[in-house]
């Protein structure tokens, strides 16, 4: 199904600018008649987080930004659908243009800004298909212009830990300004301590709901250690290394390589794997990972896990089945 859209739509997508091309395949995705696929051979199965994978290989936020086509995509095959980044209240992210493709080196910048219908509009979709099955994550950012990002966070969990099958805490992308910042040490700790205490107040009505951690491949050797050391310490159930990269590959060869944004696709792929080991290496079996970056094909994914030591799970850029990689 997916070689079969990719070959009819791909010459149709290319032609159009890559919001507008995004945009359709969504549209397309709401109305298409898709069979489900049959059931994925049992040696793919895994247990994370204290959920069951059907395999190991979900699609990243940024692709159903707003949880408008969960359900299509888990009928394509993947094995668990994040949908995001979504903010407390609507906002509109940064001016359009803001997502440049760089196809000399299969990328994309972006520099959306967590645009977003909001939490209410979301909560809406997901708690329509709770009967429906599958395993969708939520990933959660601040509103740009909030004055306690913090209460954002804290707000996001009492809204989504009821509807969603785990939760990710987004604070690395870099198109919010001031963003990152809530990666450093204790501030990181604070956000994390605020986040826990909501999820766990939540708990007794909502059961268990697994809290995971998005980090950027940017970061220090020494950042990382703080960083994974709070995770730790905080109990999260989890991380996601990593979202897109603020750096500019040497390699580059696509004249919109001088855009502004997070650098997601190809050249993503060799600092996130090797983020990801690093991020092994700190968290020493205290919480599984799961692995974005650069991720587009099935050899990409078994070089990500076998380079990071990992049976861990495997989150693809998320238009894989556009074939284009797209941010978070």
């Amino acid at each position: 199904m997916i070689g079969l859209f990719d070959r009819l739509a791909r010459p149709l997508l290319r032609a159009m600018d890559p919001e507008s091309a995004h945009a359709l395949a969504i549209k397309g995705l709401t109305y298409a008649p898709i069979p489900r696929r049959p059931a994925d051979d049992s040696r793919l199965a895994v247990r994370a987080f204290g959920l069951n994978f059907p395999n190991p290989v979900g699609i990243a936020p940024g692709f159903d930004k707003h949880g408008e086509v969960p359900d299509a995509l888990l009928k394509l095959g993947f094995g668990f659908v994040e949908i995001g980044t979504v903010t407390p209240l609507p906002q509109a992210g940064n001016p359009r243009p803001r997502i440049f493709r760089l196809e000399a080196d299969g990328a994309i910048i972006n520099r959306l800004g967590f645009n977003s219908q909001g939490a209410p509009a979301v909560l809406a979709r997901l708690a329509a298909r709770a009967a429906a099955g599958g395993i969708v994550g939520i990933n959660i950012g601040a509103n740009k212009e909030s004055p306690d990002r913090g209460a954002d966070y804290v707000r996001l969990i009492e809204t989504f830990v009821p509807v969603a099958s785990y939760v990710t805490v987004n604070v690395s992308s870099p198109n919010t300004p001031g963003l990152r910042d809530l990666q450093q040490g204790s501030a990181l700790d604070e956000l994390l301590a605020r986040i826990v205490e909501a999820r766990d107040r939540v708990r007794e009505s909502a059961g268990p709901t697994p809290l995971l951690l998005k980090i950027a491949p940017d970061l220090s050797l020494a950042e990382l250690d703080d960083m994974v050391g709070v995770a730790r310490a905080r109990r999260i159930d989890g991380m996601i290394v990593t979202n897109t990269t603020i750096a500019r590959p040497p390699s580059l060869r696509d004249p919109a390589a001088k855009e502004a944004g997070g650098l997601s696709g190809r050249p993503l792929f060799t600092v996130a794997t090797r983020m990801l080991a690093e991020t092994y290496v700190r968290a020493e079996g205290a919480f599984p990972l799961i692995g974005v970056g650069g991720i587009d094909s099935g050899a990409a994914a078994l070089a990500r896990g076998e380079a990071a030591k990992l049976s861990d799970l495997v989150g693809t850029d998320a238009a894989a089945m556009t074939a284009e990689p797209w941010p978070t």
